[in-house]
């Protein structure tokens, strides 16, 4: 027809449009995105990813989208809370436990993956996904999976909600921080204790001073450094917000971090999330004790699982900086309430007395609840990693 030209496009076998395939190829690694606790990420099988480490961050770095503020060209939701990886395998032969639980923190605005510290939220997410995934079967009314946190060594037992012998993620248990409700998840950790230093008390003592403050250091679930908040000169019942934006405060408690984290044999803490800080005081409510978390660099909107029970545990132990402003009962196994920014976390604490007032740890739980979000593939750069496991 006069007036229009031809063009011509390149047919599907053309040498330009083959190049260009190649060149944008991409590696499809399935995966499923779950909330567990108040933290959010996506479940890997190991058997999906690279065999080493250095492998494995660099997949990471690329389905989470770091770094990058925005975590825009990945998965992450720019938050620490939403930047969180588990990666499941089946535990070899022999073993007292049923599946193992890699954990993997990945820096939103840095080029950095911390295999180091573990997550109790996302936790609550191991047993649904081993589960589904035919790692542990699932029994009639509800299914107990134990689950061994590779990062720490600690074993825990998940116990899920399996009416008719299949993952229920329904039900009517609410956690602070978390809309609406789902089905309950038991957690109970059998030997939390010092899973990162192999010390209870890792400095020796249940007090020290550090940066001319009185301070906890203690690894139970989670090694922690706990402070009165009156002492940093709060109260423990600000929001999150207050206590990012006092950067002074931030400053000073990360500070403290960094020297505790010397005297517990832990190493400069400088660039990772282990120990983590808290502060405590008084509670506003009737029971327990009000409480901080900090993630580290950020004050967590709500609870950690781990970091919770370190905390309850320090107010069950004389001489710690807990003693004299959590308010719990006398028995060897006690509720702790802890007050937080979005409401209260119960832990539950079992302890026996020893000689000479002593107090020896007996373990840990807590109740959390998991969601399913979505299951299928990330897309990830092929010259990241061409899905050659092993590689």
């Amino acid at each position: 027809m006069a007036g229009i030209r031809s063009c011509v496009r390149p047919t599907l076998h053309s040498p330009a449009l083959s190049r260009f395939n190649a060149a944008m190829t991409q590696t499809a690694i399935p995966c499923t995105l779950m909330r567990g606790g108040t933290s959010r990420g996506p479940y890997f099988l190991a058997s999906d990813l690279p065999a080493s480490r250095e492998g494995i961050a660099q997949v990471l770095l690329a389905a989470m989208g770091s770094p990058d503020a925005r975590q825009i060209d990945g998965l992450g939701g720019a938050t620490t809370l939403t930047s969180k990886v588990c990666i499941v395998s089946p535990a070899a032969m022999g073993e007292k436990q049923q599946v193992d639980y890699l954990f993997a923190q990945v820096s939103v605005d840095k080029a950095f993956v911390d295999f180091g510290p573990t997550c109790g939220n996302m936790l609550a997410g191991i047993g649904p996904f081993a589960i589904e995934k035919g790692l542990v079967p699932a029994t009639a009314g509800e299914t107990a999976v134990l689950i061994r946190a590779v990062n720490t060594g600690a074993l825990i037992e998940a116990v899920v909600q399996t009416p008719g012998g299949r993952v229920t993620y329904d039900g009517d248990t609410a956690i602070a921080g978390v809309p609406g409700t789902a089905a309950p998840i038991v957690l109970n950790f059998a030997d939390a204790v010092g899973g990162a230093t192999g010390r209870l008390m890792p400095t020796g003592h249940a007090r020290d001073a550090i940066e001319g403050v009185e301070v906890t250091c203690l690894d139970v679930a989670m090694p922690v450094v706990i402070a009165r908040a009156k002492d940093l000169g709060k109260t423990a019942r600000e929001s999150a917000k207050e206590l990012d934006a006092d950067r002074d405060f931030m400053a000073r408690i990360e500070r403290i971090r960094r020297a505790a984290s010397l005297a517990m044999g832990m190493g400069d803490a400088e660039g990772k999330v282990m120990p983590k800080f808290a502060m405590v005081a008084e509670p506003a409510g009737g029971t327990g004790v009000a409480a901080r978390y900090f993630t580290p660099l950020a004050c967590h909107e709500a609870m950690a699982v781990t970091g919770g029970i370190c905390i309850a545990t320090a107010c069950m132990l004389p001489g710690t900086v807990a003693e004299g402003l959590a308010r719990i009962g006398p028995h060897e196994r006690e509720t702790v309430v802890l007050e937080h920014p979005s409401g209260q976390m119960e832990a539950v604490i079992s302890t026996r007395r020893t000689g000479n007032d002593g107090v020896e740890v007996l373990g840990g739980g807590t109740l959390r609840t998991a969601r399913k979000l979505m299951a299928g593939e990330v897309f990830i750069p092929a010259r990241v990693w061409g899905g050659r496991v092993g590689a």
